[in-house]
């Protein structure tokens, strides 16, 4: 199951993914991982999720990124709740390569992963390739 939470910048995304990334610790059986580009959560996160930095593996890229989110859920089968925040900065602000991604994610996903994205954009811009999983 993908979610997305979408919002122009200074809308209170990071804000809300942090609150659901806590509650997760909480509440799931199983591990949370939280995926960014660079290390801006590491505060304020609970220290029971793993975060990841996709700049310490240089992902860049459709392809790569949709690599490295399958090798994430490849090597540990535990995970429950995957957490992915600045999406957009690493698919160069492509809306239509994220919508191939979320294609891609949700085919993997199943529906025992909950999969949380946040989307830098205003609503109104999204592509139904992506504003089918809002």
């Amino acid at each position: 199951m993908i979610q997305l939470i979408v919002g122009t910048k200074g809308s209170g995304k990071t804000k809300t993914l942090v609150d659901m990334i806590n509650a997760g610790t909480r509440t799931t059986s199983g591990n949370v991982v939280v995926i960014e580009k660079g290390m801006q959560l590491t505060y304020d996160i609970d220290h029971q999720a793993r975060l990841v930095d996709m700049d310490e593996y240089h992902v860049a890229g459709a392809d790569m990124f949709y690599g490295f989110v399958a090798g994430v859920l490849a090597g540990n089968y535990d995970i429950t709740e995957l957490y992915i925040d600045g999406v957009l900065k690493v698919l160069d602000h492509d809306l239509a390569a994220l919508g191939n991604v979320l294609d891609q994610l949700n085919a993997i996903a199943g529906e025992s992963l909950k999969l949380v994205v946040t989307v830098s954009a205003d609503r109104d811009t999204l592509p139904e390739s992506v504003s089918k999983y809002l």
